[in-house]
């Protein structure tokens, strides 16, 4: 089978594990916050700023409690969009309001956040799909203006950015994933950034049960006779990373560069074998000045063929995908019925095809040749 998603790891990771075990210490340690040192520098971001979290998702969740969401609250967010961002807004009792996307880049413009805006929104929380930036710069500055708080969805954008900015970077919060499925992987875990100082000192203390970590353990036996006692200035829940995952994290972050230059290269040649295929349109090219993690490699066919040609490629052992089912169509959300055509298009449109740096050139080619041919079959057999 020829996956959508694939992680590259080898004997540098089977050697930081291997050292964390020596030392005989695999919980939250000075590999933690090695990690979250020099993933800080990738960002540009001074590390205070970053924590290493159990899981992007939890950072979303930790990210709605840190801003006191509740009833009568709005937060917009794209429908094209993963679950765990709007379980996050829901669970506090908040309205998640989805917007449009764009049906190409399956990303919010400005104007379709702007237009699912209210006087309840406290929060924009935005995806960037794929990897692709999108407009990011401009809705930062939309939020800005109108006084709300922008959260990045980066889980797929580890690498993106426009300019020398970082996605994750732009607003107020960010959150990546190292899932097993992610380009840089720990497993299980993520980052959540968070722009105000004292809001990230809040943030650490909430990710491990509402304690500050220096005030715990041996660093605290070194200052008082009664180390064990507790301090509980919020209530709050374990989510912290531990040193066996961040061990593999720094050697993936090392090797992060070559994953994403590889990923672009398999990325062009989908481009060049497909050009011109009949009834296939390519995903758009990132623009000027913007940098992408190549997350995801998407194609647009017919929705009248999609779902057949993704059961061809399947019975060929290739995996196809599409991220992500529209939320607004969740019961569980009470979104209500809206018209959002650019994400309708998308979604009956979308087929995300391999794209991982395991991948050889000869399996690319075999990708686009059975694309190439199960679209074909499937026009020809709608024509008759």
């Amino acid at each position: 089978m020829i996956n959508v998603f694939q992680p590259s790891l080898g004997a540098e990771e089977l050697e930081a594990v291997s050292e964390v075990f020596a030392d005989n210490w695999l919980g939250h340690g000075p590999r933690t916050r090695e990690f979250e040192a020099r993933f800080a520098e990738h960002l540009g971001v001074p590390p205070e700023h970053t924590i290493f979290i159990n899981a992007a998702t939890a950072g979303l969740f930790l990210a709605t409690e840190l801003l006191g969401l509740g009833p009568g609250d709005e937060v917009v967010l794209p429908s094209v969009s993963f679950v765990a961002a709007a379980n996050a807004v829901a669970s506090t009792g908040a309205r998640p309001v989805f917007c449009d996307v764009d049906p190409r880049t399956l990303n919010p413009t400005p104007a379709h956040v702007e237009s699912a805006l209210s006087p309840r929104t406290k929060a924009v929380l935005l995806l960037h799909y794929g990897g692709l930036p999108g407009e990011v710069a401009a809705i930062a500055e939309l939020c800005r203006s109108r006084g709300v708080t922008l959260v990045e969805d980066a889980a797929c954008a580890v690498a993106s950015g426009d300019g020398e900015t970082r996605c994750g970077t732009f607003g107020d919060l960010g959150v990546w994933s190292f899932d097993a499925m992610k380009v840089l992987v720990t497993g299980d875990g993520g980052m959540l950034y968070v722009r105000d100082a004292e809001l990230a000192r809040k943030a650490r203390r909430l990710a491990y049960h509402g304690l500050d970590n220096k005030a715990t353990g041996f660093s605290k036996a070194k200052v008082s006779d009664r180390w064990w006692d507790l301090e509980v200035r919020e209530f709050g829940r374990r989510l912290i990373g531990n040193d066996l995952t961040a061990a593999i994290g720094t050697v993936q972050l090392r090797r992060l560069p070559g994953f994403v230059a590889r990923r672009q290269e398999i990325s062009g040649l989908y481009d060049r074998l497909l050009a011109g295929a009949e009834g296939v349109v390519l995903p758009p090219a990132l623009p000027e000045g913007q940098h992408g993690t190549y997350y995801f490699y998407w194609v647009q066919l017919d929705a009248a063929i999609r779902d057949q040609v993704a059961a061809d490629l399947l019975a060929r052992d290739i995996y196809t995908t599409f991220r992500y089912p529209p939320l607004h169509k969740v019961p569980a959300y009470g979104a209500g019925p809206r018209d959002l055509p650019g994400v309708e298009e998308a979604s009956a449109t979308t087929l995300l095809l391999p794209l991982h740096q395991g991948l050889d050139d000869s399996e690319v080619r075999t990708v686009a040749d059975e694309l190439r041919k199960a679209v074909e079959h499937r026009l020809t057999a709608a024509a008759h």
